[in-house]
């Protein structure tokens, strides 16, 4: 097991690149192996286990569960908060001890795979991404949508159109997650029969 993958509808290819538009879907190289490269790269230390891979068009998030707190916390109010600032703790420490050498392992992995590349470490219950991407996304849609987004920031669920639109998605992740990864795999094996196919 080299770590998981997990692939969006464009986690095969796209991105950015030369010419007005960027790069184009066919000029980016596939990021299949993506998990088991940077298994090679990591230190053994990092992680008590393969870090997490999620790949799409135009970013690489790694993710990885740090080695335990030692030690015995009260269980109390006080306590509780005592554990939870050592959690925050050490997910600081570990992001500012690795920085220079995350930033190598970066350089060479977006080099190969024409993708930015983002780092998040979790740790108990807590999970902390670094300087990932937010990359916006064009989309036109019709008033009954419109009166949606907008009632989500009149409500303040959202801030704005965009914050309520990436509010909507989050949600529909959280609750069709089985869905998503039965089509993503539906989806890998469609690649395969298309490599076995005659060429043309």
């Amino acid at each position: 097991m080299v770590g998981r993958v997990h692939r969006g509808a464009a986690g095969r290819a796209g991105g950015r690149g030369p010419g007005r538009g960027g790069w184009q879907h066919a000029d980016l190289p596939p990021a299949d192996d993506a998990a088991g490269w940077l298994r090679g790269r990591l230190p053994d230390g990092w992680f008590v286990d393969v870090p997490e891979v999620i790949v799409d068009r135009e970013e690489i998030l790694v993710v990885g569960t740090l080695p335990p707190l030692i030690g015995e916390f009260e269980d109390s109010d006080s306590g509780r908060a005592d554990r939870a600032a050592a959690v925050a703790g050490r997910i600081a420490r570990f992001r500012e001890q690795t920085r220079d050498e995350r930033i190598e392992i970066a350089r060479h992995a977006e080099h190969r795979y024409q993708r930015k590349v983002a780092w998040g470490a979790r740790l108990e219950d807590a999970e902390e991404l670094f300087t990932t991407l937010s990359v916006p996304v064009m989309t036109r849609l019709r008033q009954s949508e419109r009166i949606v987004l907008d009632t989500l920031v009149d409500a303040g669920v959202a801030r704005s159109r965009s914050d309520a639109l990436a509010w909507a998605v989050k949600l529909v992740g959280e609750h069709a997650d089985e869905w998503l990864v039965g089509l993503r795999e539906a989806m890998a094996k469609v690649d395969e029969l298309r490599v076995q196919g005659p060429n043309t």
